[in-house]
């Protein structure tokens, strides 16, 4: 592995120990392997750890949860199989709180809010559709957010959600306030190009799955004209 790739992803390392590995993402990376056959940050993270650390033969690391691939912000991975089984069931029962980010071109009426809505993905168009009640094969979904700031045509929104599903944030903020800017796929107009959008992880909090001590990772917001008028 290239040296600059290594000094690269150390300047974006957000947390690291025995167990875990945090980094923050960049808009347009893949988490996980798919049929794009695009290097992941997986196997980014697998060369990293395999070189920093000379390490002999396979190297592990366990993706814990997912960001879509135009998300940018905090990502946490398993440096051992024991972290990766008891961070997935501390996601799975919901004892890990995710902030996130989102840019909107709305006001927004209600400073604080919450959300439920029923989701249904259509696993062709690889997109998922928010409804008010329960349709079949729907899950349901719940989340809060609250407007923090409006500059110039955007507004801020600070989002909590309490369920993880597929393309919940986008989904449910699209249907109850306006498409999240720049996400062409849940209806935003914009000339920006594709790839991004205005979504970020901002934060991850929860209890080390070893030590048992409370663990905040933020991220800081990608370095972008948009982003830089709430930086």
């Amino acid at each position: 592995m290239k040296k600059s790739l290594t000094d690269s992803i150390e300047k974006r390392i957000l947390f690291e120990d025995n167990h875990l590995i945090a980094i923050n993402k960049n808009w347009g990376e893949l988490a996980q392997g798919d049929k794009s056959g695009d290097e992941s940050l997986v196997d980014t993270l697998k060369s990293y750890l395999k070189e920093k650390y000379q390490k002999p033969g396979n190297v592990f690391c366990g993706l814990i949860h997912r960001l879509d691939r135009p998300v940018s912000g905090v990502i946490l991975f398993a440096k051992t199989s024991k972290a990766l089984a008891r961070m997935n069931n501390a996601f799975k029962e919901r004892e890990v709180k995710k902030i996130y980010w989102a840019l909107v071109t709305n006001k927004v009426e209600k400073e604080v809010e919450n959300l439920e809505h029923w989701l249904k993905k259509d696993p062709v168009k690889n997109k998922t559709r928010a409804y008010d009640y329960e349709v079949k094969n729907s899950k349901k979904a719940l989340l809060s957010y609250e407007g923090l700031v409006s500059k110039n045509q955007f507004t801020l929104l600070q989002v909590e959600p309490h369920t993880g599903r597929s393309h919940q944030i986008r989904s449910q903020v699209s249907y109850a306030i306006s498409p999240i800017y720049n996400d062409v796929k849940y209806g935003s107009k914009t000339d920006l190009p594709l790839g991004r959008i205005y979504l970020h992880s901002k934060q991850l909090s929860f209890k080390h799955p070893v030590s048992k001590v409370n663990i905040t990772i933020e991220a800081p917001l990608p370095k972008d004209p948009i982003w830089d008028l709430f930086s």
